[in-house]
Formats: C-alpha cells, sequence, structure tokens
C-alpha cells in the first residue's frame, strides 16, 4: 500500500494501529512488544520520508512551478501525515509555505520601484490575490485544522515587516511624515481585515482581553469621537492626518506588520513638534490681532478659546500616537506637551496680564495675584484689564484641571505618567 501509495486506506489502519500500541506502553519490556512498536515507528519513517518527497515532487523548491490542482494523492498523504510524527507535518507547511510566497520575494525586492512604502498597497493585494488562488487551487488538498490559509498569510506578515524594516533603515532619510503615516494607515487596515478574515489560532501571541470603556468626563480627552469631528477648530487644519478611529483592541493581528514603523516614529514625534510650535505662534498672533475678550460682566471669566483648541489637538495626537505605540513614542510626545504647555502659560497666559507701576521689575504673574497683600496697596485695574485677569485666571484654572485629569487616566500608576505636574500656571 506504500509503494501504491495508498494513503487514503493507510491512514485509517495506521491510525488504528497507533491507538492500540498505546495500550501497550506499559509492557515494551516484552521483547516481542517491543520489536512490533520498533517495526511500527521504521513505518511510520519510511513512509514521512516518502510522502516529504511526493510534496517535493508536485511542489519543487526550485523555480515557481505549480501543479494545476489539488492532487488527491497528496490530499490522502496529508491526512497520513496527521498520524506520523509532527515534524513531518510541519517540514510540509513549511516547505508549500515558502514555495508558495517565493514569487514575493522576487516581485518586491529591496531595489524594486514596489518596494518603497507609497506603493505599499500592491504588498497587500498580492496577498489577497495568492489567498484566493490557494482557496481556488489547493483549499481541499490540506485539512481544514492545519489553518494554511492563515498560515500563509501570517508567514507573508513576517516576510513583510522584515523586508519593510530593512528597507526603512536603508533609506530612512527618505521617510516624511505624511508617507510613513500613509503606509501605516495601509498596514493596519490590513491587520484589521486579517481579524476579520482568520481567528489568529496560528499565532504565538496571546490575544489580549478587551479593556474596560473610560469613565464619563468633561475632559476633551475622554469625550466622544463623533462630538470632536462636528466643529473644526481653526487649530485642526493644522493636523498632517485626521486620526483614524481607535483600533480594535482584541485584534490579534495588530502590530504583525505595523511594528517594523515604530522606530521610525520620531519622525511623527518631529512633526508633532514644528506644528504645536506654530500653534502657539498662532495663538500669539491672534490675540495680538483680536485683542483682550471684551469686557462683559457675566461673561468677565470665560475661558480663552485657545486653550480649548490645544487640549482638542492635544486629544487628536494621543489618539493618533496610540494607534501607532504606546511604548517610547507616546512617552516621547508627552514631553512634547509639557513642553508647549509651558510656552502656553508663558506666551499666552503670564504674558497677556496688565501692567502695573506697583509689580517688581519681574512683572505682574498668576502667582502674584493670588498672594494676599498686608500692608501694600492694592493694584487698580480698569474693567477691561479686571475681565481680562479673571479670563486669564480661569484659563488657568481649566487647564490645571484638565492635565490633572489626564494623570488620572492610569490611576494604578504611582508617579505622573505624563509629566504634567510640572506645568505651572
Amino acid at each position: 500500500m506504500t509503494r501504491r501509495r495508498q494513503y487514503g486506506e493507510l491512514a485509517n489502519l495506521l491510525q488504528g494501529v497507533v491507538n492500540v500500541l498505546e495500550h501497550f506502553n506499559k509492557y515494551m519490556g516484552i521483547p516481542q512488544i517491543r520489536q512490533l512498536s520498533e517495526r511500527v515507528k521504521a513505518a511510520q519513517n519510511e513512509l514521512g520520508q516518502q510522502i516529504l518527497a511526493d510534496f517535493e515532487e508536485a511542489f519543487p523548491s526550485q523555480g515557481t512551478k505549480r501543479s494545476a490542482g489539488p492532487s488527491n494523492v497528496l490530499r490522502d498523504a496529508c491526512l497520513v501525515a496527521n498520524v506520523l510524527d509532527p515534524r513531518i507535518k510541519q517540514e510540509i507547511i513549511k516547505k508549500f509555505i515558502k514555495q508558495h510566497l517565493s514569487e514575493y520575494l522576487v516581485l518586491f525586492q529591496e531595489n524594486q520601484d514596489v518596494a518603497w512604502l507609497d506603493k505599499i498597497d500592491r504588498r497587500y493585494a498580492w496577498i489577497k490575490r495568492q489567498l484566493v488562488d490557494y482557496e481556488e487551487k489547493y483549499g481541499r488538498m490540506f485539512p481544514g485544522e492545519w489553518c494554511m490559509t492563515e498560515r500563509i498569510a501570517v508567514d507573508f506578515c513576517h516576510i513583510t515587516r522584515m523586508e519593510l524594516g530593512k528597507i526603512m533603515r536603508t533609506r530612512a532619510r527618505e521617510i516624511e511624515v505624511k508617507l510613513l503615516l500613509f503606509a501605516i494607515q495601509r498596514t493596519t487596515n490590513f491587520e484589521g481585515l486579517l481579524a476579520k478574515r482568520f481567528s489568529g489560532s496560528t499565532l504565538t501571541e496571546t490575544v489580549t482581553k478587551k479593556p474596560d470603556p473610560p469613565p464619563v468626563s468633561t475632559n476633551p480627552f475622554l469625550e466622544e469621537e463623533s462630538t470632536m469631528d462636528e466643529e473644526e477648530t481653526p487649530s485642526e487644519r493644522l493636523d498632517i492626518d485626521k486620526p483614524q478611529k481607535p483600533k480594535i483592541p482584541n485584534n490579534p493581528f495588530h502590530g504583525i506588520v505595523s511594528k517594523c514603523f515604530e522606530p521610525h516614529l520620531y519622525v511623527y514625534i518631529e512633526s508633532q513638534d514644528r506644528n504645536l510650535g506654530e500653534l502657539i505662534d498662532r495663538f500669539v498672533g491672534d490675540f495680538k490681532a483680536q485683542g483682550p475678550p471684551k469686557p462683559n460682566v457675566d461673561e468677565g471669566g470665560a475661558v480663552l478659546p485657545s486653550c480649548a483648541d490645544l487640549f482638542v489637538y492635544y486629544k487628536k495626537c494621543m489618539v493618533q500616537c496610540s494607534q501607532l505605540s504606546t511604548g517610547e513614542p507616546m512617552i516621547a510626545l508627552t514631553t512634547i506637551f509639557q513642553k508647549y504647555l509651558r510656552e502656553y502659560a508663558w506666551k499666552i497666559l503670564s504674558g497677556n496680564l496688565p501692567k502695573t507701576t506697583n509689580t517688581s521689575s519681574s512683572g505682574l504673574t498668576i502667582t502674584s495675584l493670588l498672594k494676599e497683600k498686608d500692608g501694600s496697596e492694592v493694584a487698580k485695574f480698569t474693567l477691561e484689564e479686571l475681565c481680562l485677569i479673571c479670563s486669564i485666571l480661569s484659563t488657568a484654572e481649566y487647564c490645571l484641571a484638565t492635565t490633572q485629569q489626564v494623570r488620572t487616566l492610569q490611576p494604578s500608576s504611582e508617579t505622573d505618567p505624563w509629566g504634567f505636574a510640572t506645568c505651572q500656571f
């Protein structure tokens, strides 16, 4: 039967023999039983080598020649492989996938134009076609529990991550923030597509538990995305790219390719640094051009609109960065946030306090306003100046309250995870 390759009948017989031998494991001290067990193992080894040779002939390692369709002999051989040493099954899977993806390595070599980030869509279009081709030609050849379609996709992802990492290290100077975000978006979309199609059972990583939803708060960092998108503030025009909705937390394929972009996220952080600098300069220019808020007894303590714009922009940056990474890049981004909170405090708040003849050479500050001055003459302010002072104090209070709420986003942390405690208003 082995020589005639009657694998279908062999699979049933071999499974029965293996099951019977399991009952005699404790009797291996008997010579006849031990000899019988050794003969069965020798037959299994010979059968395994023959099956590997059959697959090598049907799917040669050299070249890309493939059979026209599934073979009944090979399909039955897979059933036999399930009974043999697991290494036989693993070798079949490894060789088949390697041969199936050999064309990909040739088409998307590092020196090819289609290998760069601006044409990353072509990589994912190629694997989609290959998976459809596999299902049509070989879907019935391998047992369903082998999850061959998913294995092909996973190996493609591992290869793509390594190849993209290699080419980005070589051409790091050519990476621009728009190009980087484009590649990341297309990649995360592909990873989401994999999560819809496959279970992730072939992955070694464990699936993370879906986190509980955050509590309701007035903090703009915790508002619903829909309310944020209804009104566009002037600061939103500085966005490089509108952040997408947060990724599905329980996607087992998240990061399987996109992890390669993390070492290059400094490009994104530097871009946000420049954008926030421009945003603060715009706030300063708008304040000089439009002047302080108009005096109004009822609304004298209104928060400056630029403050809300700043925190809305912060939120968008955090949402976008959390989709890219929650590691070192996120920490670097919070350092940028600290920097521009201080800039805002000095240039917009303290820098626009009214000047008086009674103040020291350092000028009027928020701290000096809040201190009681025993035995000293109280400075006199006009109605416009009082409205401005109230507005600045309200804005400072809003900034302080909001940063404290951001710090509580990680209540289990004993230290300040964002470093906002050092931002004095």
